[in-house]
């Protein structure tokens, strides 16, 4: 039992992101007051959205310098806090030129100077760590044997060569699990989302999902898409299990963020009823063999269409609404919720 003092400040870190802006939106909706850590509160772009709700909740948010690397950096910020919500994380898709320094290292490192700062803060009590559901599984064929992922399954398969983003996600969970088993004053929960639709408060984040959309919009998609499964969750979800897993006492573990499995064919299905067809929506599926040819095109290694295209993917998210009480938006609502912003944004012509 772990219980937060609702009046004290809450840290949050990478307080800019996609998933973590909506955090503190909901915390400052909530009545709580919110530092929130970024590289530099003082750039003149990509922090509007902070400063707007700044002024909306006068008084109760804080933007705070710190950078994963800079040993000590979150150690003023988290002076007094109870809660730390720690969402920073490097994140790079494709090919990467050193997965080790470009990924690997950032999260290790940035993981443990975060939690070296809590360890060296009396006043902090639990921390609730962005992770994800690629910690738990490395490939869709991982699952083979099983009807589903679940909490207790750890990705094994992923490494520094193959699926990096996901070894990063996993190496640095494990080190907070070990940091945390290390004392006994703080607790760790974990929060593992799947891939992350649905509006976003700034258009100067980035994430996975603009990566996974963009295939909808540039025509790549055109004769047909890679029969590719993905477990897929509303931002807005994600930021309420954070928020639940932090104040709910008995919060505990590793808890699945993902509203469902959805294919890149069954997006492209939801986009074109509704919003029209379009040719950049594709209709259906190409055979394995043909991705595997034009995969290292499109940034897909045949190793990966080996292990992912063509298997199908399943989690249980059955302890995240039981015991925090998510209710997932459905995937459906959420993808058109996401293009249409996009549209709203002038990122994609309506038509």
């Amino acid at each position: 039992m772990t219980e937060i003092d609702p009046d004290v400040p809450v840290l949050v870190t990478g307080g800019s992101g996609y998933v973590a802006s909506w955090i503190v939106r909901y915390l400052l909706e909530d009545g709580r007051t919110v530092r929130a850590t970024v590289r530099d509160p003082k750039k003149p772009k990509g922090l509007d959205h902070l400063h707007k709700l700044s002024d909306e909740h006068p008084g109760r948010l804080t933007l705070h310098a710190a950078d994963l690397l800079d040993q000590g950096s979150f150690a003023a910020a988290m002076d007094g806090c109870q809660l730390v919500i720690h969402t920073a994380s490097p994140f790079l898709m494709g090919k990467l030129d050193d997965p080790q320094e470009q990924l690997v290292r950032p999260a290790l490192e940035g993981t443990r100077n975060v939690l070296t700062s809590v360890n060296q803060t009396e006043s902090v009590r639990r921390v609730v760590l962005t992770s994800s559901i690629v910690a738990i599984y490395g490939d869709n064929i991982d699952m083979r044997g099983k009807t589903c992922f679940t909490d207790a399954d750890w990705n094994t398969t992923s490494t520094d060569s193959h699926q990096e983003y996901s070894y990063s996600k996993t190496v640095a969970e494990k080190e907070a699990w070990a940091m945390c088993g290390a004392q006994d004053r703080w607790d760790l929960v974990t929060v593992h989302p799947g891939l992350v639709f649905g509006p976003s408060l700034t258009t100067s984040s980035a994430s996975g999902t603009m990566t996974t959309i963009g295939h909808f919009t540039d025509g790549s998609m055109t004769l047909g898409a890679p029969a590719l499964e993905m477990g897929v969750v509303d931002v807005r979800d994600v930021a309420r299990t954070h928020i639940a897993a932090a104040f709910t006492p008995t919060a505990r573990g590793r808890y699945i963020a993902t509203s469902g499995t959805v294919s890149l064919l069954d997006m492209g299905k939801i986009l074109r009823s509704a919003f029209g067809k379009r040719r950049s929506f594709p209709n259906r599926e190409l055979p394995k063999a043909l991705v595997k040819i034009g995969g290292p095109a499109t940034g897909m290694t045949r190793k990966f269409v080996d292990r992912n295209v063509g298997w199908p993917l399943r989690f249980d998210n059955s302890r995240t609404r039981e015991e925090l009480g998510v209710e997932f938006i459905a995937p459906e609502t959420t993808v058109v919720d996401h293009f249409q912003q996009m549209i709203d944004d002038g990122q994609v012509k309506p038509r």
